[in-house]
């Protein structure tokens, strides 16, 4: 009875694998469900569900010189929420918006029990629906332009965009953060009295299943040092736009400028709006805040600067990406190296201890 249990478990794991690699390109703006890495809080298959936006909301209007976008929402939210508004991009921008319910998405109030991810597998969550559209293109042998990939996100989902151009520093043209958590601090972490409202339930106790590791506080440390500079050594050339309420406690302003500081400092192309009450003018920025403004506006008026063909400092990425190059992307860490693996064509992530 246990052997034939067993089967029967292993060929429903099959069809599910089978069905959810089988999902297509929309025709028009739809959503897929992708199947994605392995969470350990939570064994067995696992799948996301992701938002397809076109130009025109419809696949034949995507041209030769159509980029792509990871747009990305914020801790807590669903598809675009707290992200930028994708009728607008695809429009400003001629992209295809690509929105991720990536893991732990929706009310983090109902939820209970595992730490916040923050970053991490939700990361893998966006490029593997990054690189579904991109080899889904492909095999349609629809024309985009493969030099224009980017992304962006609020709040959590400005976290994800960072921590989607470390986990893969070949494949972003650029990417713009709007006031995302630069680390996973022991404040956010363990929900420290007097610092952020964020709460993302970490133990220091190594006995337990909600143990924060070193390593993994290393990894989700966006302004690391050592880390920026061997992106830097591997060829990164994205360039990164920081935008920031000079009076956000939620992702606190500090933690945003010492990160900014730091790429820099790496020799990467960065550049930063952090955001002044001589800045407010009721449109775009209302606010020092977390809340900022008008996200949407934010993308295209000072991401635009780079991403919009003819503008002054337009650029096209000259590197092939990481789902073309199969590479893994190494980041040690003081209890070992996190391994991101492309040789499929599509991100895992693991870590392998000293």
């Amino acid at each position: 009875m246990n052997r034939c249990l067993s089967i029967l478990c292993l060929c429903c794991v099959l069809f599910w694998n089978l069905a959810v690699q089988a999902a297509e390109l929309p025709d028009k703006d739809g959503t897929v469900t992708i199947a994605t890495q392995e969470w350990p809080f939570q064994p067995g298959p696992r799948e996301v569900k992701v938002y397809i936006y076109y130009p025109g909301k419809s696949l034949q209007q995507v041209n030769k010189e159509t980029g792509l976008i990871l747009n990305l929402h914020n801790w807590g939210g669903t598809n675009t929420s707290g992200a930028g508004n994708p009728s607008v991009l695809t429009k400003e921008l001629n992209v295809i918006a690509i929105s991720v319910d990536y893991l732990q998405s929706g009310s983090w109030k109902d939820q209970s029990g595992a730490p916040y991810d923050f970053g991490y597998l939700q990361a893998i969550d966006a490029l593997r629906a990054l690189a579904f559209v991109f080899q889904g293109l492909q095999a349609k042998q629809i024309p985009f332009n493969d030099k224009r990939i980017y992304a962006t996100g609020g709040s959590g989902g400005g976290n994800v965009t960072l921590m989607c151009n470390k986990f893969a520093p070949h494949t972003f043209t650029g990417v713009v953060d709007i006031c995302g958590m630069p680390r996973l601090s022991d404040d956010i972490a363990y929900n420290l009295p007097g610092g952020s409202s964020l709460n993302a339930r970490y133990s220091k106790d190594p006995h337990s299943p909600d143990y924060l590791t070193p390593g993994g506080q290393e990894i989700r440390y966006l302004g690391n040092p050592h880390h920026l500079k061997l992106m830097k050594a591997r060829g990164h050339e994205t360039k990164i736009l920081i935008i920031h309420g000079s009076g956000d406690t939620t992702c606190p302003y500090a933690d945003a400028r010492d990160m900014f500081q730091n790429m820099k400092a790496a020799g990467l192309d960065v550049s930063a709006k952090f955001v002044t009450e001589n800045d407010l003018d009721g449109k775009i920025f209302k606010s020092i805040g977390h809340s900022l403004g008008d996200r949407t506006q934010m993308i295209v008026k000072l991401g635009g600067e780079f991403i919009i063909p003819g503008r002054p400092q337009y650029r096209l990425r000259s590197s092939p990406t990481d789902i073309e190059l199969k590479q893994d992307v190494v980041y040690p860490t003081s209890d070992g190296r996190y391994v991101i693996s492309w040789q499929k064509g599509i991100p895992e992530v693991r870590f392998e201890a000293q």
